[in-house]
């Protein structure tokens, strides 16, 4: 009896014995196949783990590279709007019936639009021109009938000029003037309501009106140009036209867009 139980036992501890072995075995084998793995991942990336924790802590790297060509394109396009610089071409003293045409010429080829601040007196005298500037889309703007400049003791005169020099345009184009340019840049802001016109000055002058170098004004204008100038120019000179056809096609290489004043004083 007690030969059988001594055996029953030494059977049984053998056997957990061997349960005991089996699942050391295992365990050790499941530990094995986890750094096997976690070796293979880091042998993907340099060689010690670090893209895998880049990508864990900077979740964003790549965003941009990841992106549909869509939004890299809508993009690219809303940077090139913010960049837009714009710049608007005035004219006074015209028309001229030699000079004023051949600027509008040149314009009308390179598809640019400007603003002429044309003198009553010019403008009976050569209404096709006005005719020629409303067709081609430039915008007309007042400067007195006879280049008056305002003082003291002449602002009836004065006013009753704007009104002169705009009823003239209105008989050529249907469209009244607007904007004013005082000669002189002399202006009397209750104008602005009685007569419902805006005055417009400038930011660039090359003293064009003094100078017969085309060479000379493009430099003085190129050199203080930027973003929303208002540019003085007349069109009744050789070479100030000249240098304006040549300040157009620069300042358009540079990536300048050339609008009438309205959209750079309303805006």
């Amino acid at each position: 009896m007690n030969l059988r139980w001594e055996k029953a036992c030494i059977i049984a501890a053998g056997c957990l014995i061997a349960v005991i072995l089996c699942l050391s075995t295992a365990v050790k084998m499941k530990k094995t196949d986890e750094n096997r793995s976690v070796f293979r991942n880091q042998e993907r990336g340099n060689g010690n783990g670090e893209e895998t924790a880049k990508k864990e802590s900077d979740p964003a790297e790549g965003y941009g590279e990841n992106q549909p060509d869509g939004c890299r394109e809508n993009q690219s396009d809303g940077c090139r709007e913010m960049n837009i610089k714009k710049v608007a071409l005035t004219f006074d003293d015209g028309p001229h019936p030699y000079y004023t045409a051949r600027l509008l010429e040149g314009l009308r080829e390179r598809d640019v639009h400007v603003t002429f601040f044309v003198l009553g007196q010019s403008a009976e005298l050569y209404p096709e021109l006005i005719q020629e500037m409303a067709q081609d889309g430039h915008l007309i703007g007042n400067h007195t009938y006879s280049h008056i400049q305002l003082t003291a003791g002449n602002g009836q005169q004065f006013a009753e000029e704007l009104q002169k020099t705009d009823a003239i345009i209105y008989e050529i184009t249907g469209q009244h003037t607007e904007f004013v340019r005082p000669p002189y840049g002399a202006w009397d802001k209750r104008f602005e309501e009685s007569l419902n016109m805006i005055q417009v000055l400038w930011n660039v002058d090359p003293l064009d009106w003094c100078c017969s170098d085309a060479g000379t004004v493009i430099s003085r204008v190129l050199e203080k140009t930027d973003g929303d100038c208002i540019i003085l120019l007349h069109d009744v000179y050789d070479s100030s036209v000249e240098a304006a056809l040549a300040i157009v096609d620069e300042l358009s290489a540079r990536g300048y867009e050339f609008v009438t004043v309205d959209e750079i004083i309303l805006d």
